[in-house]
């Protein structure tokens, strides 16, 4: 990519631009996402207009004071990103240091210097809990699921009263927050749903054509395709049959939605995004008046944990949500107290018998 018979005005700038096109070919190479290289390319370049220096040129120094002012003022990073930060401006030094790509010995030549790990052991976020998210993020209680429905519900006639459009797309929201807790989906899953993907589950044949979804983009892996997989319909859950057939036989053939395939459809006939299914959460969350650091992920949080204290096994629990691991469905769940004391309750009563002096 640096023509040896080649003399640039700028060879420092031409050499940095380089090293990331030939990044970007690395990640591309991997099968890595678009947006996923590109951001990466964002941060490096947000890196070298910090420093105002070259990755050749960066010490261990700069990387500790870029992390750092990138977590000052009201809205710094928090500490996942900054290690998520840390991590990727690593393996851009990592493909500089790589002997198989030869910009150490071109840096060493053009330019006298050769590059360095910016971030190590002591002066990188170390990852010592499981989870390290939000605290303030967690599942609904029953009685907040219900609140945010009936907010949610309740929409369609207020902007109606107020004279003003939208009702349908209310309607249609409602739905879409109903459907996205009872099966357990995120925002983009959500959006992705097909009408397809609606099937009849021949064991529980009072769901009709609602029996399962089948999640065709959920979240990927890394440099892989979109996972797939079949929620099934618990019975709990089982009033969202009635949502969905509503919402099929009575409100999206007002929407004039035709052959279109996507089961949630906007005004203008396109599929819905998962921008505007966060929108939807947080109105109806505001109206119900809950917690304003609840986000629309808050409701697979609900799935999971409210599945749990269904007495589902975590296995069929963790099929449910699509985690590879257990402990990843575990750390999704927050049970109740007045769970826990039931599950206590049996235990001791199987235990003690009648020298058990407690209540159920």
């Amino acid at each position: 990519m640096l023509a040896g018979n080649v003399v640039h005005l700028a060879p420092e700038k031409a050499g940095f631009e380089a090293m990331l096109e030939g990044w970007a070919r690395q990640q591309a190479a991997r099968f890595l996402k678009t947006s996923t290289i590109e951001a990466r390319l964002r941060l490096v370049r947000r890196m070298e207009e910090f420093t105002n220096a070259y990755p050749w040129q960066w010490t261990p120094a700069d990387g500790e004071a870029f992390i750092a002012h990138l977590r000052g003022g009201d809205n710094g990073i928090k500490l996942t990103t900054a290690r998520t930060y840390e991590v990727e401006i690593g393996l851009f030094v990592n493909y500089l240091l790589d002997g198989r790509y030869d910009w150490a010995r071109v840096c060493q030549q053009r330019f006298g210097e050769v590059p360095q790990m910016v971030f190590h052991e002591g002066n990188s976020v170390v990852h010592v809990a499981e989870y390290e998210g939000d605290p303030r993020r967690r599942p609904l209680d029953y009685d907040e699921v219900q609140a945010l429905f009936d907010a949610a519900d309740a929409r369609p006639g207020k902007i109606r009263g107020r004279g003003r459009k939208g009702a349908l797309c209310a309607l249609r929201d409602s739905a879409v927050l109903k459907t996205a807790y009872a099966f357990g989906l995120r925002r983009t899953e959500s959006s992705m749903l097909d009408l397809v993907d609606l099937r009849r589950n021949h064991k529980v044949p009072m769901f009709g054509r609602f029996g399962s979804v089948r999640v065709r983009f959920g979240k990927a892996s890394k440099g892989g395709p979109p996972k797939r997989r079949t929620v099934l319909t618990v019975g709990e859950m089982s009033w969202v049959v009635e949502a969905l057939e509503h919402w099929l036989t009575e409100v999206r053939p007002q929407f004039g939605a035709g052959r279109h395939p996507a089961l949630w459809v906007t005004e203008r006939v396109g599929r819905l995004s998962p921008k505007s299914i966060n929108t939807a959460f947080v109105a109806a969350r505001d109206d119900a008046g809950l917690d304003p650091e609840l986000d629309l992920h808050c409701l697979r949080y609900s799935f999971v944990t409210h599945l749990i204290e269904f007495g589902y096994p975590e296995r069929f629990v963790q099929e449910q949500v699509g985690h590879r691991s257990a402990s990843t469905t575990a750390i999704y769940s927050g049970v109740s107290n007045e769970y826990r004391n039931t599950m206590l309750a049996s235990r001791l009563r199987a235990r003690l018998g009648k020298d058990w002096g407690g209540q159920a």
